[in-house]
């Protein structure tokens, strides 16, 4: 992981690599933010001139290097774009700064050391760029520069930026060094996430990643419950066992809890662990099977979640539970037309085998609403309808609670993370009835993500306020990374489940 400290040293005096300066986009052209003054003095008050000439526009997510003029310490300039100057005397929003850090860390894997001197004038500052600096530095190499990979000559995939020094800062200011604890916690758990989403399900498989909760759970302070193939059937989940049971790898039901003595209310979080998705008997198609190890990854955002709020030692109780399979056809496997009996005691037709998120988030969220939380949020990959819905970097929103969808929705912005109220249509509910079972698992094709939530409030108590998050678009992203979004896992709706918890 990235170390990051705090500096009050000038950026000019800084030993470093290099030295990270923002540049917004004005209406006469780029305009140096604030951090930057002691580098534009290096080039004779003439930093915005140069970089107008070069063709640099401030506009966000842009990266340029220059060699560091005489009177700086670096050897780098590195400028990045912050998007439009804010207005006369105004301040720049935390996520531009947030992606502006992500942007620079990443273009800078391989150095040892970087002075980050982008606008810090408020606690929010240090913590939006600290933020995104160790979210932008990271990178996953577990399964790369081993003793004899690559071809001659390759010295094998770049390390991330060794250390991030945020400069014109307060370490010993109360509030700054409490922005950049909560950073450096937030983004670990974050990448911890991304870790798991990233790691090949040969070897994430749903024991595997029992053990990694169970072992973090006692690092933490954390009460880790795991149920097995035995327990599972003794209590009665039919919904996780039918899901599983066409793998080699049996599935599993972890229950973390974090509780603080000070804690007056109870916040649940449900997450889909679907180690491997094949689709199961209804096999997905050629071309949708090879990243489907994403498919734990409410999962993981729930277990890195409730790290969290025991790192940062929030007063509220938050219980996670994973609810881990693998997908598998094979000749145990449910077949379309086969009846699961849920934890619940209701019955489920399974007609669509790749619908099975659905299936053990039904059993986890029965058995969270046992003990009667305040709320409860589940995080899934569920639908690609909410792809399709609201594209690849926007998580859809459903609830049985308006005024709780909205504040989700709410903390989600001040996050920094995309999402969007979708509703829970009651006329859908009619096309899962079944001749056979009292639900189906399908229903309706058109509006198929809201047809999941559907499904899911068919599984919440009476008088629990729930909410269910897909995010199914930007959990996983396959293109080129981009402000402090790498190529892979992303950590989806941590950053919102944690201000949530902090909420509560």
């Amino acid at each position: 992981m990235t170390a990051l400290t705090l500096s009050t040293a000038g950026a000019a005096t800084l030993r470093a690599d290099a030295i990270v300066v923002g540049v917004a986009k004005g209406a006469k052209g780029p305009v140096v933010a604030p951090g930057a003054e002691a580098v534009d003095k290096a080039f004779d008050g003439k930093l915005g001139s140069v970089l107008e000439d070069l063709g640099v526009s401030g506009a966000e997510g842009e990266v340029t290097k220059l060699p560091a003029p005489s009177g700086l310490k670096a050897p780098v300039v590195l400028v990045v774009g912050l998007g439009p100057a804010p207005a006369k005397n105004g301040t720049y929003a935390t996520e531009p700064l947030r992606r502006a850090a992500g942007a620079a860390a990443r273009a800078l894997s391989g150095r040892k050391k970087a002075a980050f001197a982008l606008p810090v004038e408020t606690a929010g500052d240090v913590e939006a760029v600290a933020e995104g600096a160790l979210l932008g530095a990271y990178a996953f190499l577990a399964y790369q520069g081993g003793e004899n990979s690559g071809k001659k000559g390759d010295n094998g995939p770049k390390l991330p930026l060794a250390e991030v020094t945020l400069v014109g800062t307060k370490p010993r200011d109360k509030a700054h060094k409490a922005a950049a604890d909560r950073a450096i916690a937030l983004a670990e758990e974050v990448n911890r996430a991304r870790d798991l989403v990233n790691t090949p399900p040969n070897d994430l498989t749903p024991e595997a990643f029992a053990a990694v909760a169970t072992a973090a759970g006692k690092e933490n302070g954390i009460k880790v419950q795991v149920l097995d193939e035995k327990a599972l059937a003794k209590g009665g989940y039919g919904g996780i066992l039918g899901v599983g049971q066409g793998s080699v790898n049996p599935p599993r039901l972890v229950r973390l809890a974090y509780t603080h003595p000070k804690a007056e209310k109870t916040l649940a979080l449900v997450g889909k662990g679907i180690t491997y998705d094949s689709g199961g008997i209804s096999l997905k198609p050629a071309g949708h099977n090879e990243t489907m190890k994403c498919d734990m990854s409410g999962a993981a955002a729930v277990f890195a979640t409730v790290i969290a709020a025991a790192r940062l030692g929030l007063a509220v109780n938050v219980t996670g539970w994973l609810a881990l399979a693998e997908n598998m056809p094979s000749g145990s496997a449910t077949r379309p037309g086969d009846v699961l009996r849920m934890y619940s005691g209701r019955t489920v037709e399974v007609l669509n085998t790749d619908a099975e998120g659905r299936l053990v988030l039904a059993d986890a969220l029965t058995r969270a609403c046992e003990e009667k939380p305040d709320a409860i949020v589940d995080v899934a990959t569920l639908t690609g309808a909410m792809v399709l819905a609201l594209g690849n970097r926007t998580f859809g929103i459903m609830a049985n609670d308006d005024a709780f969808r909205t504040t989700i929705h709410e903390l989600a912005e001040r996050a920094g993370e995309a999402s969007w109220p979708m509703p829970l249509p009651a006329d859908l509910r009619k096309g899962m009835d079944s001749p056979t079972a009292d639900i189906a698992n399908i229903g309706e094709r058109m509006g198929g993500g809201l047809v999941a939530g559907v499904f899911l409030k068919e599984f919440v108590a009476d008088g629990i306020t729930w909410a269910h998050l897909d995010i199914a678009g930007p959990a996983f992203h396959e293109g080129a990374p981009y402000g402090y979004t790498p190529k892979g896992g992303t950590g989806s709706a941590i950053r919102t489940l944690v201000k949530l918890a902090e909420s509560f």
